[in-house]
């Protein structure tokens, strides 16, 4: 497996967290408040948080860890802030490949339902150790569990 297409493995997601506003190729929409999902969790510095302490939780769980063998994450993790920010609404320079073809040599290698249940388990993990309110939780594990179909090939 080479690296790049494990930089494009880790989601989230979270998103993880909101591959399919990257395949539509627009950013989230802002809230009645006014601000993007980016603004109500903090920007930058909260983006970069959680990034580093999901990373943090991914390599230690044995379910997912196996993914990122030989991966350099500091480039995966800036690669998964730029994701992140753009995808929440914020300003971004994300130029990765879409979901379904960057994670189709994964799906090959056993990728499936329970390594994305786990994904989202530390996505949702995550951004609650980081005391983000429930609602926004909410709004980051529906982005993410959008794109579960694409990301495991289905």
């Amino acid at each position: 497996m080479g690296s790049f297409g494990v930089v494009i493995f880790v989601f989230l997601p979270f998103i993880l967290l909101a591959l399919m506003i990257l395949l539509a190729g627009k950013p989230q929409p802002a809230v009645a408040s006014g601000q993007s999902i980016y603004q109500q969790l903090g920007g930058e510095a909260a983006v970069n948080a959680a990034v580093d302490i999901f990373y943090r939780k991914v390599l230690k769980d044995a379910r997912i860890s196996h993914f990122f063998a030989g991966v350099d994450m500091d480039k995966q993790a800036a690669k998964q802030k730029a994701f992140l920010t753009m995808a929440f609404g914020g300003p971004h320079k994300y130029t990765g490949e879409d979901m379904r073809r960057g994670h189709a040599h994964l799906v090959k290698q056993g990728l499936n339902d329970s390594h994305f249940d786990a994904v989202m388990e530390h996505l949702g993990g995550t951004l609650k150790e980081l005391n983000v309110p429930g609602h926004l939780i909410a709004q980051c594990a529906a982005i993410a569990e959008s794109t579960r179909k694409d990301v495991l090939g289905k």
